[in-house]
């Protein structure tokens, strides 16, 4: 089967909380798993508003009075997110005039969200890792007659595919401002009066790295209207409003020295082993399986020089914080290959932006898993300059031992972006065997 085929079909797919693919022989128990984890699903949401009710109406209530704890909090607790993190936020307003009727982005948070619910991994570009821009809007009329305002606030992103926005399903519906300001009410504020609600863009982690890049985000404040049905009764002129992306990776980076700090003395416990993000952050412990050295074998992608360096399978036991990331593995293997870089390109490589397919005996492939070596968007190979790449794929244990550990393992990387995710490599793909 054509192996670009098989990464697009298989990006369609979620079968672990991991990213992955299994083999076609796994089919039948994939469908039971998914039709018992929808019942289970549908069981915890059941409990779950329950439980939030008097949440959801403090969060809601919240939305008009600008305290964004409770919401963050809210989201959180109903994407079942395993942490929420306020990467920047802004509290100055961001005002635009149509002529007596205001546009106010009052204030905006970019929150994290770090391994939430596949539920919600759609919106999020299919991942469970990403952000939300949370944002608070008010919308004044100060004229002396009603007008009807459709609040259609997309964000849009340079470099990005797509438009953003509002996601219903993670804050209460009835403080939102399309909620309401919607077509049963023909979006109308009265005159002397206004409108506060929130609007959430979500990002999914890659999307993120390429807002940041980006730099900011721009949301478009549409005109308001003294005929809902009639365009050319339109109040004044378009507006826009910033999110400020870079900021996000300013406070990254700071965040970075301090975790370096104390990563340099916390990694006894896997000395000898590749420093990805399971050695680094002492997510648990590894036993050496297999591994090779020094193999020295190059390829080139445009301008940049790739070598296979080396591998290591290693029998990983997560500890006890991390244990849920890997409870639907009959134990685990990873793979991390070990790449170094020759950057003769004029541009820095972005070692967040590279990703990879592992395949297994012809048969069986699956995509690195970039939560597994965590660069960040500062991390980057510049022009002229050589530095290591790992890649990271998790294996489940019980399938290595009977299936795959005595096959063949072939690796296809590239093409190589820049610190912008930009391809600069042509589109080109190296291949290398590993054994």
């Amino acid at each position: 089967m054509n192996k670009k085929l098989m990464i697009l079909f298989g990006a369609m797919l979620s079968v672990f909380i991991i990213s992955g693919c299994g083999a076609d022989n796994k089919e039948a128990s994939t469908e039971e798993k998914s039709a018992a984890s929808e019942e289970k699903a549908a069981s915890e949401n059941e409990n779950k508003n329950e439980e939030t009710g008097s949440d959801a109406e403090t969060a809601a209530a919240d939305s008009e009075s600008g305290d964004f704890a409770e919401l963050i909090d809210y989201m959180k607790t109903t994407t079942d997110a395993e942490e929420a993190t306020v990467f920047y936020e802004s509290t100055d307003p961001q005002t635009h005039d149509m002529d007596g009727v205001t546009a106010s982005l009052d204030q905006y948070s970019i929150v994290g969200l770090k391994d939430f619910h596949t539920d919600y991994s759609i919106p999020f570009n299919d991942e469970t890792n990403g952000a939300v821009v949370l944002s608070q809007y008010t919308i004044t009329n100060d004229t002396d007659e009603d007008v009807h305002y459709m609040p259609s606030m997309y964000m849009s992103i340079p470099g990005a595919t797509q438009q953003y926005n509002n996601y219903r399903e993670i804050l209460p519906e009835e403080g939102q401002l399309p909620v309401k300001l919607n077509p049963d009410n023909k979006y109308l504020i009265k005159a002397g009066e206004s409108v506060t609600g929130t609007y959430t863009y979500p990002l999914g982690e890659s999307e993120l790295y390429g807002a940041i890049a980006a730099g900011e985000g721009t949301i478009e404040a549409p005109t308001a209207q003294t005929n809902p049905d009639d365009i050319s009764t339109a109040i004044g002129r378009k507006g826009s409003f910033t999110i400020d992306f870079s900021s996000v990776a300013a406070e990254e980076s700071e965040s970075a020295d301090t975790e370096n700090t104390s990563k340099e003395s916390s990694t006894d416990i896997n000395e000898g082993f590749y420093e990805d993000a399971t050695t680094l952050e002492n997510m648990g412990e590894k036993a050496m399986l297999d591994q090779k050295e020094g193999i020295g074998e190059s390829q080139e992608l445009g301008d940049t020089t790739v070598t296979l360096e080396g591998y290591q399978f290693t029998e990983f036991t997560p500890n006890m914080e991390e244990a849920p990331r890997f409870e639907d593995f009959n134990g685990v293997v990873l793979l991390t290959v070990n790449f170094a870089l020759d950057n003769k390109t004029d541009e820095n490589i972005g070692l967040g932006s590279i990703s990879s397919t592992l395949t297994v005996d012809d048969s069986w492939w699956q995509l690195n898993e970039g939560m597994l070596t965590n660069y960040r968007i500062s991390e980057v190979i510049e022009s002229g300059e050589s530095g290591e790449l790992l890649q990271v794929y998790v294996l489940d244990k019980e399938e290595y031992d009977k299936l795959w550990k005595d096959k063949s393992f072939e690796i296809e990387i590239g093409p190589i972006r820049n610190e912008d995710a930009k391809d600069i490599s042509k589109g080109k793909e190296a291949v290398f065997q590993l054994k």
